[in-house]
């Protein structure tokens, strides 16, 4: 997750405020006066990011200033608790971007099952794997029309840093999901997460794209190219521990899944690219 949200306040730079609900990134914060971060933190509730940066970007409109409004929150705060507070600020057309990093469990509390975590994977509530598949955000939010949609991972930073800056410009509400690999909670080595991020993408389980309001779906180049040639998700579960007790049945759910991902972008490709 630091990789990624490092990369993206890069992007923001210094004018901008994040709004941080219960999760692994209130840790990094600190606790008042002191942070990790070099810009305006304001810590709220685990249900209500979306609210406070609906306030906090009010506020700002109505003294002309155009700081950029970040929510920074997890699965567990964005598709499960805070999903209602969300929706709301983007049904009102709040100007701000919000940005789920997904380590698809409950992290900071030990490794519980959220609506992202995916068939197979064990964690504290799902100590056999996780049974059914996770739930799909980017399409509940899609629902809502937002300025602009994306998905990414801290695999492909300059992707990641074209679609931040992307969000931030947009005129209403943004959203961008960002797969971020937990190493503790997901059991591989730290030196790895570049390499678990990547092959998330190339696997086809995670589709790299973007969205305009009023535009059509435009995949990203490197999903465009695991399109043509994907590896197989064993490739991707193989390096993760909370796979460990994955069977034959989730494996084969799994691979289901990552090629109806490909089947359903591949519609919105104009050419294939093969470098």
């Amino acid at each position: 997750m630091v990789l990624g949200v490092r990369h993206m306040l890069q992007e923001a730079g210094e004018d901008t405020i994040l709004v941080i609900p219960a999760c692994c990134a209130s840790v990094i914060q600190g606790v008042y006066p002191y942070t990790a971060f070099d810009v305006p933190v304001i810590n709220t509730a685990f249900a209500a990011a979306a609210s406070t940066a609906s306030g906090v970007e009010m506020a700002l409109r109505k003294r002309d200033e155009e700081t950029n409004v970040i929510v920074l929150a997890g699965d567990g705060g964005t598709t499960d608790i805070g999903l209602a507070s969300m929706s709301g600020a983007m049904e009102r057309r709040h100007n701000f971007l919000y940005v789920l990093y997904d380590n698809e469990a409950y992290s900071n509390t030990g490794f519980q099952k959220s609506g992202r975590t995916p068939t197979g994977a064990r964690t504290t509530t799902t100590p056999t794997g996780r049974k059914g598949e996770s739930k799909n955000i980017d399409k509940i939010v899609e629902a809502h029309d937002p300025e602009y949609l994306a998905t990414s991972t801290a695999g492909y930073v300059q992707d990641l840093r074209d679609k931040t800056a992307k969000g931030l410009e947009a005129d209403g509400p943004a959203f961008m999901h960002m797969l971020t690999p937990c190493p503790p909670g997901w059991r591989f080595d730290n030196g790895q997460t570049v390499e678990v991020s990547k092959k998330a993408v190339s696997t086809g389980l995670w589709v790299l794209y973007e969205k305009e309001r009023g535009g059509e779906i435009e995949v990203s180049r490197p999903s465009k190219r695991a399109f043509s040639d994907p590896d197989p998700v064993t490739d991707y579960i193989e390096l993760q521990g909370r796979f460990s007790t994955a069977n034959d049945v989730d494996v084969e759910s799994l691979q289901e899944q990552a090629q109806r991902n490909i089947d359903e972008y591949s519609q919105y490709l104009e050419e294939e690219v093969t470098a």
